[in-house]
């Protein structure tokens, strides 16, 4: 009743190898892209028209049409709720970080969006697989780590001190020596957010711990670069008064 039949039946066949050798070489690509706007029209009740084609464009061969899905799979999510998300996005969306760069970039733009609609026990499993995002087809493509960087400091929300202390530290650190120096700049910012998370929550000891760390790793550097390095993390806004705080009351 939402839909004329004919009309759906007519957006479910794009994905047809047929189609894009009679048609159109892209229309799979046209298809997932797309699939959101059918998908909001429809309403959740009847996502069971759409899923199908959404599994098989997840599986498609062109990169393009999964790099599509990986930009929006986020915006799907907040259609089709918590409970359909859970049971038919999250196993595509863990394909998707095992995917090429090229569409892993997709579910990194938007992993605060995604990971903020999961419950608290389901998105804890991805701890462990954040510090994947680090490695890359390419090192050269240093906005992906840039990108990472800028997703953690939005994520740090989502998870208590405890779980940042243990698995976004290591990244954070990991990012502050990086290659590139834009890379760096923003990590910097990461760990003076992370500073700023162990404070609001009174996790004092894991603040002076992490900031201990700070200055062994980068102040004490016999390498120019990393000296720098916590000059740069100290000139970042409030950082100097987490510090003053740590050391008066930590």
């Amino acid at each position: 009743d939402i839909i004329p039949q004919p009309l759906l039946d007519q957006y479910l066949s794009m994905t047809d190898p047929a189609r894009a050798q009679t048609v159109d070489t892209e229309i799979a690509k046209h298809c997932a892209y797309s699939l959101p706007g059918v998908a909001l029209t429809l309403g959740r009740q009847n996502w069971h028209c759409l899923k199908d084609t959404y599994e098989t464009l997840a599986s498609d061969v062109q990169w393009k049409v999964r790099r599509t899905l990986a930009f929006s799979i986020h915006e799907l999510a907040v259609i089709l709720g918590d409970q359909l998300t859970a049971a038919d996005l999250v196993p595509i969306f863990n394909g998707f970080l095992k995917d090429l760069d090229e569409v892993r970039i997709g579910v990194l733009k938007h992993l605060y969006d995604f990971l903020k609609l999961l419950h608290a026990d389901k998105r804890r499993e991805y701890l462990y697989q954040l510090q994947e995002f680090v490695v890359t087809d390419n090192s050269r493509n240093w906005r992906f780590r840039y990108e990472l960087a800028e997703q953690l400091i939005l994520i740090l929300e989502l998870y208590n001190p405890n779980d940042v202390y243990d698995y976004l530290r290591h990244i954070a650190l990991t990012l502050c020596s990086d290659k590139v120096s834009e890379v760096r700049w923003i990590s910097f910012k990461l760990v003076v957010a992370i500073l700023q998370k162990f404070y609001a929550n009174n996790a004092n000891t894991l603040g002076l711990n992490f900031i201990n760390e700070l200055v062994v790793r980068f102040r004490h550097c016999s390498k120019w670069v990393g000296r720098q390095a916590f000059a740069f993390i100290c000139q970042v806004r409030m950082f100097s008064l987490c510090f003053y705080l740590y050391i008066k009351f930590g």
